[in-house]
């Protein structure tokens, strides 16, 4: 009885310093061990080599490790994955979370793009924090990048690479060949002749050469006609044109000599109109009066005599029957 009763004893004075070593190793490990905090993840991309326990880095530096990973159940697109990082990792607004694959199969998740000033992600208070922070943490956008962007885009490039593979053996079937044969030859054929002609080309480029320097020339000599034509017209016609100005600026002072003299004596021609010439006309149609009346005299004298102006005239002698 009393050797399983020491047993006993020994045995719960293990189990008790057991306990105790194990309380004193976890209280080494959070004295020793920073705070962490929790923060989720909606990843709209395969994540493949993520698992729990997958490393968290910040700008490269390891700062925290995969929790969990499971899919979004509002909307199965998205994968959450929740990460712990340090308490004293700057995850401030800005910052980004992409996967980052590796050859060996494993991916960890990258964090950065933290902006230097900025506030850090948290959650906020009252109704809007359901909406930004669905799981009651807060949460860090994402971004496609490195190895898992190409791989998201690996459907399309291949798709695209298909449709190109299509066109190209399109455009090599045997017709276009052919069609690429003849055009081979055709360009050959024009490249030997142009080999062939390539003395009179030589000489028609030559030709050409000759034919601008004449030009050139017959312009420098129009130049230097038009300059003689200046002289001309400076030297000679210039002087007759002043001699012409002159000359009309003579008719003009004689001109205006003439209609001043008009002037003057348009005076004199009124009076002449309307005196002298009714004047004139009264002393004509006088002298017609005293021609008449002269006629008349002559005629009296011939008939009857100069006895015949001072008395009347005698009666025709009546004889009876």
């Amino acid at each position: 009885m009393e050797t399983r009763s020491n047993h006993v004893l020994v045995g719960a004075v293990v189990l008790i310093l057991l306990a105790l070593v194990a309380l004193f190793t976890v209280w080494i490990a959070r004295i020793g061990g920073a705070e962490e905090r929790d923060y989720d993840i909606f990843f709209r991309q395969a994540v493949d080599g993520l698992a729990k326990g997958s490393s968290v880095t910040f700008s490269g530096v390891p700062s925290g490790q995969v929790k969990s990973i499971s899919l979004w159940k509002p909307d199965p697109q998205y994968v959450r994955v929740r990460i712990s990082v340090n308490n004293d990792t700057p995850i401030l607004r800005g910052t980004t979370a992409t996967i980052q694959g590796s050859f060996t199969g494993t991916s960890t998740v990258s964090l950065d793009g933290a902006i230097k000033g900025a506030q850090p992600i948290t959650c906020p208070e009252g109704d809007a924090a359901k909406s930004v922070c669905p799981l009651g943490v807060p949460v860090i956008p994402t971004k496609t990048g490195g190895i898992g962007a190409i791989l998201n885009s690996a459907p399309q490039l291949l798709e695209r690479l298909s449709t190109l593979t299509e066109r190209l053996t399109g455009m090599l079937s045997d017709r276009n060949q052919a069609s690429i044969a003849g055009i081979l030859d055709n360009t050959n054929r024009l490249t030997d002749a142009l080999a062939d002609r390539g003395p009179e080309i030589a000489a028609t480029l030559a030709q050409t050469r000759i034919a601008i320097q004449q030009a050139g020339n017959a312009a420098e000599q129009i130049g230097a006609l038009a300059q003689t034509t200046n002289g001309v017209l400076a030297n000679d016609v210039q002087p007759a044109m002043a001699n012409l100005n002159k000359a009309i600026t003579s008719a003009q002072q004689s001109a205006d000599t003439l209609n001043s003299a008009i002037g003057d004596a348009r005076p004199g021609l009124t009076t002449f109109s309307k005196q002298t010439i009714p004047q004139v006309n009264q002393l004509v149609r006088d002298l017609r009066v005293t021609a008449s009346s002269l006629k008349s005299i002559s005629e009296r004298v011939e008939q009857g005599g100069a006895s015949s102006l001072v008395g009347q005239p005698a009666l025709p002698d009546y004889k009876g029957k």
